[in-house]
């Protein structure tokens, strides 16, 4: 054989075994899909209900990219300046550290992909634009 052996089997999770986890914004309902099981990336799935948006946030030193599943949301960064609207098929780039608000202001769900460069998702949640971590 010309490479190494695979650390492990292909894992394959349902989607009616993806049950909400981690930190909880209201109106946005985030479910871990496969976390803990790759040193270098994870995968989420994340439903924001029609009028909603997360808190300010970053992911720390995780990269994330978003694949717009259903509905058309936006992600709001840039000190709140800078608004990227997605539609379903399109993708985003979330740098490392990058301050950021998902937003959902239309009458339907809003349903994303997002995938980590990390074992499992960093989310810090800020008092606001360049604000403090909010303590737990």
């Amino acid at each position: 054989m010309s490479h190494p052996e695979p650390s492990q089997p292909v894992y394959v999770k349902k989607a009616s075994d993806i049950k909400q986890s981690g930190g909880q914004t209201e109106g946005m309902i985030r479910s871990n899909a496969i976390v803990g099981l790759s040193e270098g990336i994870c995968a989420t799935h994340m439903l924001a209900k029609p009028h909603t948006s997360s808190a300010v946030h970053h992911h720390g030193k995780q990269d994330t990219i978003v694949q717009a599943v259903k509905g058309r949301g936006s992600i709001v960064s840039e000190g709140g300046t800078k608004r990227a609207d997605l539609e379903p098929g399109d993708f985003a780039l979330i740098p490392a550290f990058m301050e950021h608000q998902e937003v959902n202001d239309g009458d339907e769900d809003v349903v994303w992909t997002i995938v980590r460069s990390g074992r499992t998702p960093e989310v810090i949640n800020l008092t606001g634009w360049h604000g403090e971590p909010v303590k737990d």
